[in-house]
């Protein structure tokens, strides 16, 4: 059961003020760990506010064992009611400067706002000026805060921290996504026509009808659509695990072309379900070239590719795919 901060005493005050201190200096030794690699200014930041925070913890813990020796009550800020509830640091991972900026400016407020009540209630006179030394110490921080929170950040800083953002957006969502929906909606053009195709022979010689030729094409684009899905996934996830080449989790990755390498296969089936042979085709092949337009879209606005070399070569490998389905299919 959560206790009031009015029913602390003098010993569990301080325990908890040396207890903040240490998760406030874990919290930001882990978001500058995490930052360094692609926000390193961000993260000198946040090294020297560590480096602050290890500062009032010593002063506190020695005059802990100046005054009640060397067992310090575990107490902590979840045991006292009035706290903010902070989300684990997982929470925020994927991570997110900004998110992150927002975390550290909020921690440092609660921090010293602690201090600053925690010096009017005690009556002991060392800790009274140590708590008030550290509330005015807070208050420098809560300045320094709000350098850190996204409102705050110099344009410049802020404009280099969403290039980065951008880059590892691109590394780790937007090239498996496109890998994906390459694959989904160029690769599995030949099967599926090549189905559409044979059994447009069998309608012709009176084995099917145009209903079940359209169904059984769709089931084959399906198929494809999945098996694509699962392997392109699969080669995605395990082609590397992102830690030398900052793209991210590889699961993530993995799930990202899998479903990109699904969307991209099935929208080009899906027309099949029509029971109709000509119009079905007619819808598939629309459907394919909205596909192809989309690929180029995106690596013109993602990869800075120009966007008509892109559209010609995006549009001429469907193409040749899209014959070869047709070619085998009618064969």
């Amino acid at each position: 059961m959560k206790r009031s901060f009015k029913d602390l005493s003098p010993v569990e005050v301080l325990a908890l003020a040396i207890s903040l201190e240490e998760e406030d200096s874990r919290i930001l030794q882990e978001f500058a760990r995490l930052l360094r690699p692609n926000y390193p200014k961000a993260a000198a930041e946040l090294d020297a506010m560590r480096g602050e925070e290890d500062g009032h913890r010593h002063r506190l813990v020695d005059l802990f064992r100046r005054r009640h020796g060397e067992e310090i009550p575990l107490i902590q800020r979840e045991d006292i009611k009035g706290f903010v509830r902070r989300d684990p640091i997982s929470a925020i991972q994927p991570w997110d400067i900004a998110r992150i900026r927002s975390y550290v400016a909020l921690m440092e407020l609660e921090t010293g706002r602690y201090y600053s009540k925690a010096a009017l209630t005690t009556t002991d006179a060392e800790l009274r000026q140590l708590l008030g030394d550290l509330a005015e110490e807070e208050r420098h921080h809560e300045a320094r805060s709000a350098t850190l929170a996204p409102e705050g950040q110099p344009h410049d800083e802020h404009a280099a921290e969403a290039r980065v953002a951008r880059q590892l957006f691109v590394m780790q969502v937007i090239q498996p996504g496109l890998v994906g929906l390459m694959d989904g909606s160029v690769s599995t053009l030949a099967p599926l026509f090549a189905a559409a195709f044979a059994t447009r022979a069998a309608i012709a010689g009176g084995h099917l009808t145009e209903a079940q030729a359209t169904w059984s094409t769709f089931l084959v684009g399906l198929a494809a659509a999945v098996g694509a899905a699962i392997s392109m996934g699969f080669a995605e996830a395990l082609s590397d695990d992102g830690s030398l080449t900052g793209r991210g989790r590889p699961y993530l990755r993995g799930a990202v072309c899998a479903l990109m390498t699904f969307a991209g296969a099935i929208g080009h089936a899906l027309p099949y379900l029509i029971p109709n042979f000509w119009l079905a085709t007619s819808v598939a092949t629309a459907v394919v070239g909205i596909e192809l337009a989309l690929i180029a879209w995106i690596r013109n606005h993602y990869m800075d590719s120009p966007f008509l070399p892109t559209i010609i070569q995006v549009l001429g490998g469907g193409i040749l795919v899209f014959l070869a389905g047709i070619l085998i299919g009618s064969a």
